[in-house]
């Protein structure tokens, strides 16, 4: 799987490429420790302290949520970068089908976000990310959970993003 955003499309994004899934980050305040990140996603912030990311995110809305095999998944990802990004931000992308783990990598998140039209040095300020990705139908049924933790050069944090979809059997997102 791939996840990708300027930050939140490339979390999502990125998932979408490999296996099918793809996520994408926006901008408001950070919740911090396992809570949602606001809209209408299967998102959460991972447990950790999150009040020094560089990313906040206003909302992030996947249409249509749950995410399904076989249809377009549309990413709109709205949020605020504090500081520009630069060149050797990276993005450690972990994706898991129930306990097999299909994707642990670290990945340069400014050739990423080239998924999203965009391009470092990505300027500080709002920025509005919508994608289309085409589902493939031949995902197979299961739990599948995403972790993304983008960081700079300098190894300070982005922002750091979680997610569980259930495909086929059942429609339900855990978070």
């Amino acid at each position: 799987m791939k996840f990708s955003l300027s930050l939140i499309t490339l979390l999502l994004s990125s998932l979408v490429a490999s296996e099918g899934l793809s996520f994408s980050f926006g901008g408001q305040k950070p919740l911090g420790d396992g809570k949602p990140v606001p809209g209408d996603n299967p998102l959460s912030y991972c447990k950790a302290e999150h009040g020094d990311d560089i990313l906040v995110l206003d909302h992030v809305n996947l249409t249509p949520n749950p995410p399904q095999a076989g249809k377009t998944l549309t990413i709109e990802a709205v949020g605020t970068l504090l500081e520009d990004i630069e060149e050797e931000a990276k993005v450690i992308l972990q994706v898991k089908y129930g306990l097999i783990r299909l994707v642990n990598t670290e990945a340069d998140l400014c050739q990423q976000v080239s998924n999203v039209d965009l391009e470092c040095p990505i300027k500080k300020g709002k920025v509005t990310i919508t994608k289309d990705v085409e589902l493939p139908k031949e995902i197979p049924p299961g739990t599948y959970t995403v972790f993304a933790d983008a960081y700079t050069k300098d190894k300070r944090k982005i922002v750091c993003l979680e997610a569980t979809v259930t495909f086929g059997g059942s429609s339900r997102l855990d978070l």
